[in-house]
């Protein structure tokens, strides 16, 4: 009789410890040096940090805060929390203290784990009082309030693992914010749990695989789709050393399957673009037929031999060195956060990398449908996930005549709701928002806009509140038409503006090699129009500025999981958008390439 399912994350743990216990479960580089930590010395550390939470007077129903990127130590908090009962809060060290000090607040903690002294200062340096908190843990360092003291108190005083309920809240995941103070969701150790179960019914995740983790576990896509699910498989994560030594860490580990966001699949398109433009004419010529055929092998037509002399050439000349940079290995790669376009879905799988891209929100634990092997159709973000149910609620859509879907028809769009096991318990403290968020039958409206095709597969084409609407009364989606723009090598980041004005503007930050280029505002434009030729006229961008300034967390205009923060970007540049309604195309973007 096969085991029965995990009731709780707790449970799932002890699963994996019992069948790989000896196997590595992380790997992280020491002194130049990758260096295996196995599932049961893993499980050693969750141990030591229970009884030391314990220690700390932690108990059921109380709440633990984590401000840490990626490391074993935060794997370690979060199933030494779950372990008593209480629901763990994981923040990001590129957060600005203030939303700390707020989720901090507002969530309760009684105990935070920060990863430095530094980030401990940049928490107290806030003057906002958090009455709750009664511990402050560093996890960096031995001295003082130090993990490595709780540790030494949880091996001196065991304390044995709760068996959470699967109602009981595991984690408060915080939202972005993008438009107003984060939201605390609440995800039940049965949400989480119905998530990870159902991605490994569908995706072929087993202990055989490495992934380099580098998509923080603070963000819900990272947390259950990565943590969770690759320690459920008994799979093996190797920890990115940060965000600048991905390339490098990528060789060196080789990964056989990568969880990550579509900007880096976006990174890989640009970067294969300007390596062929460099090519000669012929090798180029080769790559666009063998694309082409590949194309067609993915939508199931036959190849004739030119097809498969072409694929063999291409794969021997151009296309296993493009997979040599990302460690040579790579079996398939998960795409999820945000929307993957179809050219970069194409090449990816092209040069022999199948991507399966999947779509969900935090307040779905978070995947709702996905991609999977034998059922994937690109440009789509597949199909509902075994127990979860998509539908369409069309009234929803502004206007009702479901013209603001971005590039498409629009027919059949509509607002997305979910129903399953996956779906949140609520927002913590919000009961205006949990009336509002949940249908009467128990869905979840995403906000986000799409349709379903005749075979169940989904179409996101737009958020309902980035949607606006221009003066003459038409709706634009402005996210797939930016997502489209940043293809271009010229265009690093871009977003697009028009709320209650007679046409789009866009602010533009150029690409490394062309900014203060005296050409650079005409190429621009000419990849601009050529971008955006398939798309609706009111849909184009009429005028745009370049700006010197990239969108960044660190300057408080993307969210961790690099979306921009529309309101927070409008009001930095509200005077360049307003002068490209009154002024000159040229001078304007002139101008704007000196600001900083």
């Amino acid at each position: 009789m096969p085991p029965s399912p995990p009731d709780s994350l707790v449970d799932l743990l002890a699963a994996s410890v019992a069948t790989h216990g000896s196997r590595p479960a992380f790997l992280t580089k020491e002194a130049g040096t990758w260096r295996e930590t196995s599932y049961a010395t893993f499980a050693g550390i969750v141990d030591e940090l229970r009884g030391g939470l314990a220690a700390l007077g932690v108990a059921r129903g109380d709440r633990v805060g984590v401000i840490a990127n990626n490391r074993i130590e935060w794997a370690a908090i979060a199933y030494a929390t779950y372990g008593l009962g209480a629901a763990l809060v994981p923040m990001y060290e590129s957060q600005p203290a203030r939303e700390w000090t707020f989720i901090a607040r507002d969530a309760g903690l009684k105990v935070l784990f920060v990863a430095s002294a530094e980030i401990q200062a940049r928490l107290a340096a806030v003057p906002a009082p958090i009455p709750t908190l009664q511990h402050v843990v560093r996890i960096e360092g031995d001295n003082g309030h130090s993990l490595a003291t709780l540790r030494r108190t949880g091996n001196a005083r065991p304390a044995p693992a709760l068996h959470p309920r699967p109602a009981d809240v595991a984690c408060l995941l915080y939202t972005s914010g993008t438009t107003a103070d984060p939201k605390g969701v609440l995800l039940s150790h049965g949400n989480i749990l119905s998530n990870v179960l159902a991605v490994l019914e569908v995706i072929p995740l087993g202990m055989q695989h490495l992934t380099l983790s580098f998509l923080p576990w603070a963000h819900a896509f990272g947390h259950t789709c990565e943590l969770h699910t690759a320690l459920a498989a008994g799979a093996t994560l190797a920890i990115a050393e940060s965000i600048d030594k991905v390339a490098d860490n990528l060789i060196e580990v080789r990964p056989t399957v990568l969880v990550a966001v579509p900007r880096v699949f976006q990174r890989v398109f640009v970067g294969f673009q300007k390596l062929m433009a460099s090519r000669p004419a012929p090798l180029r010529w080769l790559v666009r037929g063998a694309l082409a055929a590949a194309r067609r092998r993915a939508a199931g037509q036959a190849l004739g031999a030119g097809d498969r002399l072409r694929l063999a050439l291409a794969e021997r000349l151009v296309f296993a060195r493009a997979r040599a940079r990302v460690g040579g290995r790579l079996q398939f790669a998960v795409s999820g956060a945000a929307a993957l376009g179809r050219e970069v879905a194409e090449l990816i799988d092209g040069i022999g990398i199948m991507v399966y891209e999947g779509y969900g929100l935090t307040e779905t634990s978070p995947i709702a449908t996905a991609n999977v092997p034998g059922r994937r159709k690109l440009g789509s973000v597949g199909r509902a996930l075994p127990g979860v149910r998509v539908a369409i609620d069309r009234a929803a859509l502004p206007g009702g005549d479901g013209d603001g879907g971005g590039n498409g028809d629009g027919d059949g769009d509509g607002e997305i709701i979910v129903y399953g096991p996956n779906v949140m318990r609520g927002y913590h403290d919000r009961p205006v928002e949990n009336q509002t968020v949940f249908t009467l039958d128990g869905g979840l409206r995403t906000g986000d806009i799409g349709h379903l095709d005749a075979d169940g597969f989904l179409y996101v084409t737009g958020r309902l509140k980035e949607q606006y609407k221009l003066d003459n009364g038409k709706y634009v989606s402005p996210a797939p038409l930016e997502e489209r723009l940043k293809l271009s090598p010229l265009i690093a980041n871009v977003m697009i503006h028009g709320h209650n004005r007679p046409h789009n503007v866009a602010l533009v930050v150029p690409g490394a090699e062309i900014a203060g280029h005296p050409e650079a505002h005409a190429r621009i434009r000419a990849e601009i129009d050529r971008l955006s030729a398939d798309w609706k006229p009111f849909e184009r961008v009429l005028r745009f500025a370049l700006i010197a300034e990239d969108f960044t967390q660190h300057a408080g205009l993307l969210t961790p999981s690099l979306k921009i923060k529309r309101r927070q970007v409008n009001e930095r540049y509200q005077a360049d958008l307003d002068a490209l309604y009154e002024g000159d195309e040229l001078s304007v973007g002139a101008q704007a390439t000196t600001r900083t």
